[in-house]
C-alpha cells in the first residue's frame, strides 16, 4: 500500500483509476505491529484509539472488518488478524475451521477406563472389556494433540501399565482355571 497517496494537503491523482482524491486515514492503518508495550499504550495528537477500548491506542486495523484494534484486542490467527467478534462470527459461521475451542482428552478417557472398574471393587469384573478398551485409546490417541493447555503424556503411560497389569491378570486367571483338575 502505498502511504504517500494518503494524509496529502491537496487531492492525489489515484494510481489506478486517474482520479484525483483525497483520503485521510489515521496512522494505525500502516502499522502492522506494535514496537513495544510503551507505544502500544500511550496515545499521540492524531493517533486512533482502539475500537473495543477508547483510552487504548489502537496499533492494528481488523482484516475483517477493519476496526481498530489495540494490542490486547488483536488475535492473530494463521497470519491474520482479527477482532474478537470477527473471530467470533467466523468461528459460528464455519469460516474459521483452524481455530481448537476444545479437545478430547483420550489420555483421561483411557485412564478412567482402567482406573475406575478397579477402584469401585464392585465393577472390577469389567476390566476384562475395559482394559482392553483403554490400551487401545491409548496406543491408538499417543500422537494425537492432548489439550489447548500443555500436559504430558503421563496419563496416557498410567493408562497402558495399569492396562496391561489388568489384562495380565484376566490371563493368568483364565490359565489358572483352566489348569484346575476337573471334578467328577
Amino acid at each position: 500500500m502505498e502511504e504517500w497517496i494518503y494524509n496529502s494537503s491537496s487531492p492525489m491523482r489515484c494510481p489506478g483509476c486517474g482520479e484525483f482524491l483525497q483520503i485521510e486515514v489515521y496512522p494505525a492503518f500502516f502499522r502492522r505491529t506494535a514496537t513495544s508495550t510503551e507505544e502500544a499504550g500511550t496515545l499521540d495528537e492524531g493517533d486512533s484509539t482502539c475500537f473495543y477500548h477508547a483510552s487504548k491506542k489502537a496499533v492494528l486495523p481488523c482484516e475483517a472488518c477493519g476496526r481498530f484494534l489495540c494490542a490486547l484486542c488483536d488475535c492473530e490467527l494463521n497470519g491474520q488478524h482479527l477482532c474478537p467478534r470477527c473471530l467470533e462470527a467466523g468461528q459460528a459461521k464455519g469460516k474459521i475451521r483452524n481455530l481448537d475451542t476444545s479437545r478430547r482428552q483420550w489420555d483421561s478417557i483411557a485412564l478412567g477406563l482402567s482406573v475406575i472398574p478397579v477402584a469401585t471393587l464392585i465393577f472390577w469384573v469389567f476390566t476384562i472389556v475395559t482394559a482392553p478398551m483403554a490400551l487401545f485409546i491409548a496406543i491408538r490417541y499417543w500422537n494425537a494433540p492432548r489439550s489447548i493447555f500443555h500436559r504430558t503424556k503421563i496419563r496416557l503411560v498410567f493408562a497402558i501399565v495399569i492396562s496391561t497389569l489388568e489384562i495380565i491378570g484376566w490371563i493368568a486367571l483364565f490359565y489358572t482355571m483352566a489348569r484346575l483338575p476337573a471334578r467328577g
